[in-house]
C-alpha cells in the first residue's frame, strides 16, 4: 500500500511539472510576439498612421488619463522647393529677382490651401555664382530633401550643380541659365529651364548686328567661364557663317578685371564698329567707360549679363548705342506678367529686376506639374512639364524633350532715356 501511495504520488507530481513547463512555454511565446509587435514601425503596420493623431489635451476615455500630444514627421506636412542662385555680391541682381518670384507663387498656392492639403516651404542657398560653392549648395538641398530646385542662376554654378541633382533625381528648372550644353548635351534629363539658350541668343545677337546695325566689323570679348566662352563662341560661327561680317579680335578677359586698356587698344587698331561683350555688367561698364575715353566710338551689343538697372545706371554719362539681348516678355502685354510686376512692386518696393517673369513662370510651370500629376516624383513632374502647357508670364509655355522651354525667345534691347527699350525683332 504505502509503496502503491509514493507511486501516486510521484505521478501527480510529474504530471504538475508537465504542465507547469507548457505553460512557461506558452507565456514565452507570447512574450516574444509582444516584444517583436512593440518593435514594428509605421511601415511594417500600415494600419498604424497618424492620420488621426491624439492631441495634448484629449482623455483617454478608458483610462481617463490625459494623453500625449503625437508631433506629425515634418516631412509628411510640407513640400519643400529650392531655389539657389547668387542671393549676395556683385551678381546679386539675377538672383535676388528669382527668390521673390518664387516666393510670391508659393505664397499664394499655400494661401489657396496648398498643394494637396500641405503647405510648400521655400528652401533657399546663396551660391554667388560660384561652381565650387554650387556644389555645395546642392548637397544641402539633397539633404533638405527638395522636390526640385529652381535655378541656379549662373550656368557654370549650374553645370556644377546638376551632377549632384542628376544623381539623387532631384529636378531642376533655372529661369537664367543660357549655356547650351545644359539641355542639348543629354546629360541632365530632369533639367528644364525658362529662358531660351544662347544658340537663340547668338542667333539674335548676330541678325541684329548685320540686319539693323548693318556691322561689318565685330570684337568679340567674353568673360572667362562657361556662359561668356559659350556665347562668344557661337557668336563668332554665325558671324563667319554669315560672310558679311568679319572677326577682327576674339578675347577672353578675367571676371573682376578693371583695367581694360589693353584690350580698347586692341579694338581701336582694329578698326572695329562693333563691340559684342558676351559677360556681366560690372566688367561692361569699365568697357564703355575706357571705350568712350579713348573716342572709340563702336556700338556695344552684350547678352543678357548686362540687362539690369545697376548697368543702366553705371553707364548714364555714355548711353549712346548700347545694346543687351534678353528674354521676351518684359515689355508684353501679358495679364500675367503685369499682375506679377505690380505685386512684386507693391511688396518688394522696387522693380523686379532681370530674369524674374522668367523665375515666376519657373515657379508656375513646376507647382502646375506638382498639381496635374498629383504627385512629387520627379520622373512624374519631368513628364508633365514636357507635356503639358502653362499660362505664364512668359505666355503659354512648354518644354521640350532637352528640357529647353517652348513658347519664348530673346528680344534686342536698346538704352534709350535711362531705360531698355525692346527694338528687335
Amino acid at each position: 500500500f504505502v509503496r502503491g501511495f509514493f507511486e501516486r504520488q510521484r505521478m501527480k507530481i510529474q504530471s504538475i511539472r508537465s504542465t507547469f513547463t507548457f505553460y512557461v512555454i506558452i507565456v514565452f511565446f507570447i512574450g516574444v510576439g509582444l516584444i517583436s509587435s512593440c518593435g514594428k514601425t509605421n511601415e511594417d503596420s500600415p494600419e498604424k498612421t497618424l492620420d488621426a493623431p491624439h492631441l495634448q489635451g484629449d482623455t483617454n476615455q478608458e483610462t481617463g488619463n490625459k494623453a500625449q500630444l503625437i508631433e506629425p514627421d515634418p516631412s509628411d506636412t510640407l513640400v519643400k522647393i529650392g531655389v539657389v542662385g547668387a542671393h549676395s555680391g556683385e551678381l546679386a541682381p539675377y538672383g535676388i529677382p528669382t527668390l521673390n518670384a518664387v516666393k510670391m507663387v508659393v505664397d499664394e498656392i499655400n494661401h489657396k490651401g496648398g498643394f494637396l492639403g500641405k503647405k510648400i516651404k521655400v528652401i533657399s542657398a546663396d551660391d554667388t555664382c560660384s561652381p565650387s560653392v554650387a556644389s555645395q549648395k546642392a548637397e544641402q538641398m539633397i539633404r533638405e530633401k527638395v522636390v526640385a530646385v529652381i535655378g541656379h542662376t549662373c550656368s557654370s554654378s549650374t553645370l556644377s550643380a546638376l551632377p549632384f541633382y542628376n544623381k539623387s533625381g532631384v529636378l531642376c528648372i533655372s529661369p537664367s541659365a543660357t549655356n547650351a550644353d545644359l539641355t542639348l548635351s543629354g546629360k541632365y534629363p530632369y533639367f528644364f529651364r525658362s529662358v531660351a539658350n544662347d544658340k537663340i541668343q547668338a542667333k539674335v545677337q548676330v541678325d541684329f548686328a548685320i540686319h539693323r546695325l548693318h556691322s561689318q566689323k565685330a570684337a568679340i570679348l567674353y568673360v572667362k567661364d562657361d556662359y561668356g566662352k559659350g556665347m562668344a563662341s557661337l557668336a563668332r560661327q554665325y558671324f563667319e557663317e554669315s560672310g558679311l561680317v568679319t572677326v577682327t579680335l576674339f578675347e577672353s578677359v578675367t571676371q573682376g578685371l578693371s583695367d581694360f586698356s589693353q584690350v580698347v587698344e586692341k579694338i581701336k587698331k582694329s578698326g572695329s564698329d562693333l563691340v559684342v561683350w558676351e559677360g556681366y555688367y560690372p566688367e561692361a561698364f569699365l568697357l564703355i567707360k575706357q571705350m568712350r575715353s579713348k573716342n572709340i566710338k563702336a556700338s556695344l551689343i552684350g547678352s543678357d549679363g548686362i540687362h539690369v538697372d545697376k548697368f543702366i545706371t553705371a553707364v548714364r554719362e555714355w548711353p549712346e548705342d548700347i545694346y543687351a539681348t534678353s528674354p521676351q516678355g518684359w515689355e508684353k502685354k501679358n495679364i500675367i506678367a503685369i499682375k506679377a510686376i505690380n505685386d512684386y512692386k507693391a511688396r518688394f518696393g522696387s522693380d523686379p529686376g532681370p530674369f524674374f517673369i522668367n523665375a515666376y513662370s519657373s515657379a508656375m510651370a513646376l507647382t502646375n506639374a506638382m498639381k496635374r500629376s498629383e504627385s512629387t516624383e520627379c520622373s512624374d513632374l519631368a513628364k508633365t512639364l514636357r507635356s503639358e502647357f502653362v499660362d505664364t508670364p512668359l505666355g503659354r509655355i512648354s518644354f521640350d524633350e532637352k528640357g529647353d522651354v517652348v513658347g519664348t525667345s530673346f528680344s534686342v534691347y536698346q538704352l534709350k532715356d535711362g531705360r531698355f527699350k525692346e527694338v528687335w525683332p
